[in-house]
């Protein structure tokens, strides 16, 4: 009964498995290699920072689907990128081209680099400036006034 159990178990588990994987007939190595490229390249809508090839998310199931067929019809890779942007849009790419919407997004990394660059540069100037400058004496007025504060 144990061993009834156990077999049924397992082959229960195994077309559950085998029922999860997708699999897109494609007739060389290197479009299957294009395939799982892409798909890791390309971002799930839904899921935000997950890649279509890993989520499960129905959309993301669209998306595979999508570039499966257009990599059939044989659409570089460029071209499969630009048709899932103009579907979907620009979030579906981790890179982002630069443009004029991206600028800022592209440039804020190098601003603040340039910045804090400009502080600390800054900084160490301001820091030798007054480390080259002789030592300050009290005024006869100062040392009393610091005298009094002291007892």
């Amino acid at each position: 009964m144990r061993v009834a159990t156990l077999v049924l178990t397992l082959l229960l588990g195994m077309s559950a498995a085998h029922a999860t994987i997708d699999i897109y007939p494609l007739e060389s190595d290197a479009d299957r290699q294009r395939f799982q490229v892409l798909t890791k390249e390309l971002r799930c809508p839904k899921c935000q920072n997950q890649n279509i090839a890993d989520s499960n998310a129905p959309i993301a199931q669209d998306m595979r689907d999508e570039v499966h067929r257009l990599l059939v019809d044989g659409n570089t890779d460029e071209q499969i990128v630009d048709a899932m942007i103009a579907r979907f849009g620009e979030f579906v790419t981790y890179r982002p081209v630069f443009d004029r919407r991206t600028a800022l997004l592209w440039l804020t990394p190098v601003l603040v680099l340039l910045i804090g660059m400009g502080v600390v540069i800054g900084l160490v100037v301001r820091s030798r400036a007054q480390a080259s400058l002789p030592p300050r004496t009290l005024s006869l007025e100062e040392r009393q006034r610091a005298e009094d504060l002291l007892k």
